[in-house]
């Protein structure tokens, strides 16, 4: 019997290791306390710890029973359209305002792939604005303005 491995699955569940790995020891530099009155590093640990358990199944499962997938060719647009998504809402927010900002992000991401027509992108741009205004400034009230300096307001 042949064992086959899986590229992708030993990829992936390696890097849930390490992401699960750092949240452990990250939640070390925090107290932890006990079961009954645990400390803000219990959480971080117990997720961590999961996280890092998950991903060592995962990579074990790739080794003994992958399948053959190949990744295929990797959509350069899309990469970089959303990590310029990312960058973009990380250096403007606070000067563009959360309004303007979330709507370009979301503008970019939605254009990202090719299918994506322009009115549908502008569509979804403009739901996806209201959206994120409601939930993180109006619902969980985060401290960032509507329109930035940068507009005039």
């Amino acid at each position: 019997m042949e064992r086959r491995r899986s590229f992708p699955d030993v990829l992936a569940g390696g890097v849930f290791v390490l992401i699960g790995g750092a949240f452990v020891v990250g939640s070390l530099g925090y107290e932890l306390g006990t079961p009954l009155r645990m400390g803000p590093g219990a959480f971080p640990l117990l997720v961590g710890a999961t996280v890092a358990v998950l991903g060592l199944a995962i990579v074990i499962k790739g080794l003994i029973a992958g399948e053959v997938i190949s990744f295929g060719p990797i959509p350069w647009r899309a990469v970089a359209a959303i990590v310029l998504a990312v960058v973009f809402f990380g250096f403007t927010v606070r000067r563009l305002g959360f309004v303007p900002t979330s709507a370009v992000t979301a503008l970019l991401t939605t254009l990202a792939s090719s299918r994506v027509r322009l009115v549908t992108a502008l569509a979804v741009a403009a739901g996806l604005t209201v959206a994120s205004t409601l939930i993180f400034v109006v619902g969980l009230q985060l401290r960032i303005p509507l329109w930035g300096p940068w507009l005039g307001f």
